[in-house]
């Protein structure tokens, strides 16, 4: 049979994972012979044997590679051979191009679990054993190709056997970039609060810490965590009392689905999310015991964010407070430590990810520190995720575990850099046909987080060799986001595009699903500029592509206090009672509220109006007693939440909204009902109800006015498992189909993703076509 060659290029997450050896076997497997190599832009091979067996590589190539790859793309194309190859060879990596794209962190795999609880193994209970099916990615290079001299283990040279399995293309380490052992890798120290070590075995004695009530941080794969017993109410107070967190939600650490029992009642798409490779935070429902199991954890909510081990360091915890066993047996048994796990951010700054920064800025809330001397070289987040009722996640935060993991775009367009907007930022880089969003950066209130954006920026464009075309923002001109958007195109002489928040929201959701047509936008938030100059948040817009419309929407309410009235409840059900000409009852009934006379008379002048969905969920919040006050951002909504969780579904009672010739939609009348109603896990059960019927109402009457039956939602208030779940059914009983976010959380964490998406639509339309810029 004749002898073929073919070159192949293989794009996606194809560094770092394994992809090379796995080619390496199946060459040899098939009796093919030739070369593969890490380029620029992914992996480059040429192989060359017979048509059958060229035939079975490719179809072996996609259907059976290493669990941390994806192949998104696989071109192949015939070469001539000038002279037969000699076998199969890995050639060292070609750094021309620099378009490859790098893998997010992964956590241990079972071989290396295998590994790290034998005790006969040469890794036996080694920190940081990995492997190319798992370990850091992310978060310790600094750029591409990913090899072993550009990430934060250049610093640990390997010692023979280490290097031995490197070199070793059948062996599962070969090319383990931050491959080590106890002899030649990173090592743990534990150390006190004035910074001097701890003597002893690091993990035991901060076990023993964390037993007697101690709070522990402990440095991990993007940051420190800050550790305590998460079934010791007291040692959970001080955290709080520590960081200034007051009752804002705790995520909790287990050590498998077995230790869940008591704590949370996960389902098998909860449980799968908890146990996949990611290792996100998953939000579960409480157990009738889970209040009394981890007194003080999650206070007053339905949900409890739980994670499992990710981390060698997170396994040798649980396994010390097993009795240190042999093998792996363990892990499939229940496991009584529950560990509170936050991150070490104090007072709203960026997550400390430095040994020195650690003990400066975790002076105080920290009585001991277990560090260890391989850098962090990129600060990620724990990732966040609610499993809606189909299965498919919901994000809350996106970050370690999918940072930087592309979004794939329908189309090839100009690059963009899109910088978020203030609330809970992520910045988005378009290349080609992919999205990349970075990790979570946070609020940007504080210079800290503002210089976090900058590095995260400049680290993502330098690692992605991406030199934007575009620069787009928020239209708020406030923004430190938006004022980096500007300073950065003026810099680069790039166009600078502001994008309305509403229609980012909205565009966030089009980029994701690939959807190239009209659609009606449901954006439901807490804020954003309007192009009145007035906060919106309750909005129903027609978006086609670049350009929008706004059809509709809530009918505006005080916010008496202005911003004051987002954080405080009680002033939103004020408004909402003079909004209903019962400003009388305002002092009386909010008597325990200081200057509750004072907001009366405010109501009786013009105040800022917003049409916020979600400064209707805090006046219902306070209307019901269930919130006049927050300790954190969407406390209200969440306590509404869970109130109506608890009671139950319930149906909606009619006359409770009207939407008139305009397109507003009027929710006074169901205000009115909460406002007289006693029972406020009813009151909220019944806001839920009615809500859901009013807004697909609303939308229904739109789409009936503009033909259009596709709905896009964006914006925060969509993390409301009752209100998106709720709206699926009810727009679907009305013949409308509704997109959501995924991929990307569906607040201000995805807005970049919109940003990014409507400034290629602008640049392509100014183009005259799909493409770049002209």
């Amino acid at each position: 049979m004749d002898t073929q060659r073919q070159r192949l290029t293989v794009r996606g997450i194809v560094q770092g994972v394994g992809f090379r050896p796995f080619v390496y076997r199946l060459a040899h497997e098939l009796a093919l012979n030739g070369w593969v190599r890490n380029d620029g832009q992914g992996v480059t091979l040429e192989i060359e044997g017979s048509p059958i067996h060229l035939a079975q590589f490719a179809d072996r190539l996609r259907g059976d590679a290493p669990p941390l790859a994806r192949i998104d793309r696989l071109d192949a194309v015939p070469v001539a051979a000038r002279r037969p190859f000699a076998g199969f060879r890995i050639l060292h990596s070609d750094a021309a191009g620099n378009e490859a794209a790098i893998g997010a962190d992964s956590c241990t795999c079972p071989a290396c679990l295998a590994e790290l609880f034998d005790p006969a193994d040469r890794r036996y209970r080694y920190a940081f054993i990995n492997c190319t099916d798992c370990g850091p990615r992310y978060t310790l290079v600094s750029r591409l190709p990913y090899d072993r001299a550009n990430t934060s283990m250049a610093a640990f040279a390997q010692c023979a056997p280490c290097r031995n399995e490197y070199t070793d293309p059948l062996h599962r380490r070969f090319h383990a970039e931050p491959n080590a052992c106890p002899d030649c890798g990173p090592q743990l120290q534990l150390l006190d609060a004035t910074g001097a070590p701890i003597a002893g075995d690091a993990i035991a004695q901060t076990l023993a810490l964390i037993a007697r009530g101690g709070i522990v941080a402990i440095k991990g794969l993007g940051g420190f965590h800050l550790v305590c017993d998460a079934r010791n109410a007291t040692a959970v107070a001080t955290l709080r009392a520590r960081k200034q967190r007051e009752e804002k939600p705790l995520a909790v650490m287990v050590a498998n689905g077995a230790s869940l029992a008591g704590v949370a009642d996960a389902n098998d798409a909860e449980r799968a999310w908890l146990t996949s490779a990611a290792r996100p935070i998953v939000l579960v429902d409480k157990t009738t015991d889970t209040d009394r199991q981890l007194a003080g954890v999650a206070p007053h909510l339905a949900s409890i964010g739980v994670m499992l081990p990710y981390t060698p360091i997170h396994y040798l915890l649980f396994h010390e407070a097993a009795g240190r066993p042999a093998g792996v047996a363990w892990l499939e048994q229940p496991q009584s430590l529950a560990l509170v796990m936050t991150s070490a951010n104090p007072h709203g700054e960026p997550l400390v990810i430095d040994n020195r920064e650690a003990l400066a800025q975790l002076s105080g809330i920290a009585d001991a520190f277990l560090q260890h001397d391989r850098d962090i070289v990129v600060r990620c987040d724990d990732s966040v995720v609610r499993v809606d009722s189909q299965g498919a996640p919901q994000f809350v935060r996106r970050a370690r575990g999918y940072t930087p993991r592309a979004v794939p775009l329908a189309t090839a367009g100009a690059p963009v850099l899109a910088l978020g907007g203030f609330f809970k930022n992520t910045l988005c880089l378009t290349r080609g046909d992919q999205a990349f969003l970075s990790q979570y950066i946070g609020d940007l209130d504080r210079v800290a987080n503002c210089l976090a954006l900058e590095a995260a920026c400049e680290h993502l464009m330098h690692l992605l060799h991406i030199t934007p075309q575009l620069v787009a923002h928020d239209r708020h001109p406030d923004f430190f986001s938006t004022q980096l958007a500007s300073r950065l195109a003026a810099q680069w002489q790039v166009p600078c595009i502001a994008v309305q928040h509403h229609h980012a929201h909205i565009a966030a959701v089009l980029a994701e699903h690939g959807l190239d047509q009209p659609v009606l936008g449901l954006a439901l938030d807490g804020v954003g500029l309007g192009d009145d100059g007035t906060a919106w948040g309750g909005e129903l817009l027609r978006v086609d592509g670049a350009d929008y419309r706004r059809l509709g929407h809530l009918r505006p309410i005080a916010m008496p206090g202005a911003d004051r009235a987002a954080r405080e409840p009680w002033r939103m059900a004020a408004a909402a009672l003079a909004q209903l000409g019962r400003a009388d009852e305002i002092a009386t009934r909010f008597a325990a509220q200081s200057g509750a006379g004072l907001v009366a008379q405010l109501l009786a002048r013009p105040q800022p109006l917003t049409t916020s969905m979600g400064r209707y969920f805090d006046a219902a919040a306070g209307l019901l007693g269930l919130a006049p006050t927050m300790r954190f951002e969407a406390q209200a909504a969440m306590l509404l939440e869970g109130a109506a969780a608890q009671h139950g579904a319930c149906a909606p009672e009619s006359g409770l909204y009207r939407i008139d010739g305009s397109l507003q939609l009027d929710l006074s009348p169901l205000l009115a009902r909460l406002a007289d109603c006693d029972r406020p896990g009813y009151g909220a059960a019944l806001f839920h109800a009615v809500l859901v019927e009013a807004l697909a109402d609303w939308v229904a009457v739109a789409a009936a006015q503009s033909g259009v039956r596709t709905v896009a939602g964006g914006g925060g208030c969509f993390l409301n498992a009752l209100l998106r779940d709720g709206l699926h059914h009810a727009l679907a009983r009305r013949g409308l189909t509704l997109y959501t976010s995924q991929a990307v959380p569906c607040g201000d964490g995805g807005l970049a993703l919109g940003q990014a998406w409507v400034a290629r639509r602008m640049a392509a339309s100014q183009a005259g076509g799909p493409g770049s810029l002209a």
